[in-house]
């Protein structure tokens, strides 16, 4: 996922690029209104956090800018302007969220994660090869074999498919399935890929769940890999 920081003051932007990256995302950071501009035009972005006091135009003028293209990433405006008209101006101009100046970190994390899981498509099935995941139905079968897993099973399958061929960290994993902070010490994803495996890949000769190591988890084909897939 990758995210625009459109914040001119320095020391914000740094520990929102900073926060954002540790939380596994891809940060650009904009100083003023016309590089975010430049920015959302040379690149696709999945999100984009928006000062509304910039030095060069409104945030508000290039709220409405974004929103005359053809793609429209979700937009979560960060401003010190608290008062009611304004956040309800900056709804109404098409932004998804409002969070006012000074907030905790923690809550606006939390809010990128909502507008991005409100912003991806949720296709009812997943193909990956023979392994197939039934989103509404909450079934998985490989090479005709119906497997059963249990919740947490089933929704890390399910996020690991969503993302296939990309690199996910435990962090990244922890936050998205269980919905809280990674505090560097639980061994929880560990203990449930080896669940997984145990029913998805151990009884097939092509391996799908493969450890990347320093990072995570990625769920591929051996075949769409250049190196020899980890045990």
């Amino acid at each position: 996922m990758r995210i625009l920081v459109v914040e001119d003051e320095k020391r914000i932007a740094d520990f929102l690029g900073r926060g954002l990256e540790s939380a596994g995302y891809s940060v650009d950071i904009a100083p003023d209104g016309q590089s975010a501009l430049d920015m959302v035009h040379a690149a696709d972005y999945d999100l984009i956090t928006l000062d509304m006091m910039l030095p060069d135009m409104d945030g508000l003028k290039v709220l409405e800018k974004i929103r005359n293209r053809k793609t429209n990433p979700p937009v979560l405006i960060l401003s010190a302007r608290g008062a009611v008209e304004d956040r309800v101006k900056g709804l109404e101009l098409g932004a998804d969220d409002y969070l006012t100046k000074p907030f905790a970190f923690v809550e606006l994390l939390a809010r990128v994660r909502v507008l991005l899981r409100r912003g991806q498509p949720t296709p009812e099935k997943l193909t990956v090869g023979d392994l197939s995941l039934d989103c509404i139905r909450r079934k998985v079968v490989r090479a005709g074999d119906n497997i059963d897993l249990a919740p947490k099973e089933f929704s890390i399958l399910e996020y690991l498919m969503r993302n296939k061929g990309r690199p996910l960290s435990r962090t990244m994993i922890v936050e998205h399935v269980w919905d809280m902070d990674y505090d560097g010490l639980t061994n929880i994803v560990d203990v449930y890929i080896r669940h997984l495996r145990s029913k998805v890949d151990d009884q097939y000769p092509a391996k799908m769940i493969h450890t990347v190591r320093g990072v995570g988890y990625m769920l591929e084909l051996p075949e769409m890999r250049n190196d020899k897939p980890n045990p």
